[in-house]
């Protein structure tokens, strides 16, 4: 009666409606407490849980998440434990019971126990590629948190990378060699892994020699993955392995471009042309937004559904790129810089208001602050790039109209101080623009930067003395480490808009940021004032005092003269003197 039930049960399942109904009707638990009680037929229910969740995993968890965990606490003690070949059944079972939430602590600490006595051995493919890819599982689920501190956690953080290199360079380097793109895909994950705890400056678990070898351990992988993506033809550049394989060598990149310099440049080519032939795919299809919600599954989830976004994961790599000639050279010629313009401009409507922003995750507003260092790169490597390519002009007009509105809102200081450095910036490159000439967008992207640049310091009082000292603004003090490089290039660029922009030093008169800047400066002790601060405040000043005559008055009116001197700015002080 048993076995007939189990039948039943399973040829439901086997239907396109079957598991829904299952699980909705109490199945799951049912099935989790026969496994558990271990009664006849037991293993037949654990075959129809593998089932199930391979077919609704978010369902199953939904109703059953209780059982489920006991479920995998039992199959975690029993690998823990396992002697025999059934170690090697669980490896492969285990990632199926892994939950969407939180893995229970006990749990990590058997699988990986398990997994250490596992790989410390002598196999064979079949018995060491199952532990990789629950070793990889783990990795997405929880980083490096289920791996011990100390020695054992180290060592076995330093084999598992060892091993997922040497899978990748065996899999990779031969070309015409069949790839198991499972297995290499879960060893991506690893190498990830070791990417993080290498480049990690507090609480690592690796020491300073084991990172030193398996940078270099993992180098020679990355470039057996570049030698496979040299190969990869037109044809396979919609599969997910391809997707994966750039994964890992932006995540390289994004940390280490100085090693592999001449294979990199060499594949810069192809990286521009699949991220733009992804991008345009699905920005024909309409489903940017699907992208951006499904870039954080993982590659190891069987069944996972793709995300086309590959420029996100080389936005960092990029980056760094782009303030190297050689490479730069290669990314301007093959059309980087107007693809980033493309994608920043969308990536940007779905921050804008009438989009559902909840369900955003951070990396899109981490992907635009890239966006911006990249282009505040070639803005101060390749000026005529910005002067001559008519995509950084619809650029600049939505940095001006959307910089007021951002300024305002709470938790994107960091954003908008991107947006208001690279606008300043290439506004002193496209001054001749209509679009630049007093017109609204104009003066509200200007009045905006003031807002940024001025609110940046407050005089703070001091016990036991009578003058209060220059200090951060409150919203500004815990990023400023962030911020303050930023803030110092926006008032450099700021300084020089001031000369180029005729209208722009009485619009700065009218907001009272020179009046209220030496006000601010008159209430402080100068002792408190940093030289570099003086010097920026000093230049800023003083353009607007030589552009407009309202402005030298307004300035001698706020005791400019005396402040000058306080602070030695003596280009000040003599310009005030002038009629």
């Amino acid at each position: 009666m048993i076995d007939d039930t189990y039948q039943c049960l399973t040829a439901v399942a086997g239907t396109p409606r079957g598991p829904r109904h299952l699980i909705a009707g109490g199945t799951v638990s049912a099935l989790c407490q026969a496994y558990l009680g271990h009664g006849y037929g037991f293993d037949q229910a654990l075959a129809l849980l593998v089932g199930l969740l391979a077919a609704a995993e978010t369902q199953c968890w939904k109703e059953a998440e209780p059982d489920l965990l006991a479920v995998l606490r039992g199959l975690s003690e029993d690998f823990q434990k396992a002697e025999d070949a059934s170690k090697f059944e669980l490896c492969q079972l285990l990632p199926l019971f892994l939950p969407p939430t939180t893995v229970p602590s006990e749990c990590l600490r058997d699988l990986q126990a398990g997994l250490a006595r596992i790989l410390g051995s002598k196999l064979s493919s079949w018995q060491r590629n199952p532990a990789l890819k629950l070793a990889a599982r783990l990795a997405h689920a929880c980083g490096s948190d289920w791996i011990p501190a100390g020695s054992s956690g180290s060592k076995f953080l330093a084999l598992l990378v060892n091993l997922a290199c040497v899978e990748v360079r065996l899999a990779l380097e031969e070309s015409g060699t069949e790839v198991k793109e499972d297995v290499v895909t879960a060893c991506y994950a690893l190498m990830e892994l070791g990417i993080q705890e290498c480049t990690r400056c507090e609480q690592s678990l690796l020491k300073e020699p084991q990172k030193v070898q398996l940078v270099s351990i993992m180098k020679e992988a990355i470039g057996a993955v570049i030698h496979y993506l040299l190969q990869v033809g037109p044809e396979k550049q919609k599969e997910p392995f391809v997707f994966a394989s750039v994964r890992i060598l932006g995540a390289w990149l994004a940390e280490e471009t100085s090693s592999l310099r001449k294979e990199v440049c060499q594949l810069l080519p192809f990286l521009v042309r699949y991220a733009k032939t992804l991008y345009e795919e699905a920005e024909e299809a309409n489903d940017l937004s699907q992208q951006v919600a499904t870039l954080a599954i993982s590659p190891t989830t069987p069944g996972s559904t793709w995300p086309g976004d590959a420029l996100r994961l080389l936005l960092p790599g990029w980056c760094h790129l782009t303030v190297e000639d050689g490479p730069r050279e290669i990314l301007i010629k093959e059309g980087a810089p107007s693809l980033l313009c493309k994608y920043f401009l969308q990536q940007w409507e779905l921050t804008s208001p009438g989009h559902d922003t909840s369900v955003l995750p951070d990396s899109v507003e981490i992907g635009l602050q890239t966006c911006c260092h990249i282009f505040l790169n070639l803005v101060v490597t390749a000026p005529g790039l910005i002067k001559r390519d008519a995509c950084f002009t619809s650029l600049m007009n939505t940095l001006m109209t959307s910089l007021p509105a951002l300024v305002q809102q709470q938790g994107r200081l960091l954003l908008a101080a991107n947006v208001a450095t690279l606008g300043l910036l290439m506004a002193r490159l496209l001054s001749t623009s209509p679009a630049l000439q007093g017109t609204p967008a104009s003066r509200g992207f200007f009045a905006a930067a003031i807002l940024f640049l001025s609110q940046s310091h407050v005089a703070r009082a001091t016990p036991g003395s009578d003058q209060a000292v220059l200090a951060l603004s409150p919203d500004y003090e815990g990023i400023w480490a962030d911020l303050q490089e930023l803030w110092f290039l926006g008032m450099q660029a700021f300084t020089g808009c001031v000369p180029l922009l005729p209208w722009l030093a009485p619009a700065a008169l009218r907001s009272r940021w020179p009046q209220e800047l030496l006000q601010l400066l008159g209430s402080v002790s100068p002792n408190s004032v940093k030289p570099e601060m003086v010097a920026a405040y000093q230049g800023v000043l003083v353009e607007l005092a030589r552009a407009n005559r309202l402005c030298r008055e307004a300035m001698r009116l706020q005791a400019g003269e005396e402040t000058a001197s306080h602070y030695r700015m003596a280009a000040l002080e003599q310009c005030l003197s002038e009629p």
